[in-house]
């Protein structure tokens, strides 16, 4: 085991099949952790044991799977009952994520719909479900992944950035409405990561984006899953309302490269 920085919490993380959330579901139980993981698929594209196995099988820590789809309430509803099962959640990832890119002026309603959807209300949902076993056991961690995306805008993606500054709106308002009970809720922006969801740009794209990364590369997803761990255990304490940037430095320095 790496550390006891998440001993005996019960950690949830959406979309923890794949991507982010199943570097942070493996950090998590890593560090102590037991693991509810949540997702619409078990098995993660690239054809990997299911993250709950790997877990089971790499750690000392507990882990299962729930088949939940975060715009179903029946299917979150479903997911709080096995996290009360196992003792009731201590950190929530709201990590489940769709991206849309699109031509702003073509986008179908159903296409931009679905993305607000998954995105903000799903996080919205699953909060208040899980946000609920929090205050009902004294306090917690809630931890959202936004993007680049909540912070800046991007014309070729308009629907994904209201999304994702939505879900950075909600971390705010929540670290408000919930800090009294104990629970913190703090926000992540990935920069462009390794993962499915990127895999889709060009590489001519992303080398020129690469360029202007101060670090000079792509992010990973243990990239995140490190901060996501920061933020649920106890050496973030006294951090509630914040958004943490994992960019490798791209959006503080507006993308200025050295020459």
């Amino acid at each position: 085991m790496m550390s006891e920085l998440l001993t005996d919490r019960i950690a949830v993380v959406t979309g923890g099949a794949s991507g982010i959330g199943r570097a942070i579901a493996r950090s998590y139980a890593e560090h102590g952790a037991d693991v509810v993981v949540a997702d619409v698929q078990e098995t993660p594209p690239d054809g990997g044991p299911p993250t709950q196995d790997l877990i089971e099988a790499e750690t000392e820590s507990a882990a299962a799977f729930v088949d939940c789809d975060v715009t179903d309430h029946d299917d979150i509803a479903v997911l709080a009952e096995v996290a009360a099962e196992f003792g009731g959640v201590d950190v929530l990832v709201n990590n489940a994520g769709t991206f849309l890119k699109e031509d702003f002026f073509g986008t179908d309603p159903e296409d931009h719909q679905r993305v607000m959807d998954v995105n903000a209300s799903g996080s919205y949902y699953v909060s208040q479900a899980l946000g609920e076993q929090m205050v009902d056991t004294g306090g917690g961690s809630i931890v959202n992944i936004s993007s680049l995306n909540g912070l800046v805008g991007n014309g070729k993606s308009v629907s994904y950035n209201m999304s994702k500054g939505a879900v950075r709106l909600l971390t705010y308002a929540l670290a408000h409405r919930l800090g009294p009970d104990g629970v913190r809720v703090n926000a992540i922006h990935p920069g462009a990561i390794e993962t499915p969801m990127t895999d889709v740009v060009p590489e001519s794209t992303m080398a020129e984006y690469v360029e202007e990364v101060p670090l000079r590369r792509r992010g990973v997803p243990e990239d995140i899953a490190g901060a996501a761990v920061f933020l649920a255990s106890d050496l973030s304490a006294y951090v509630s309302g914040e958004s943490l940037v994992v960019d490798g430095g791209y959006v503080a320095t507006g993308g200025l490269t050295e020459e």
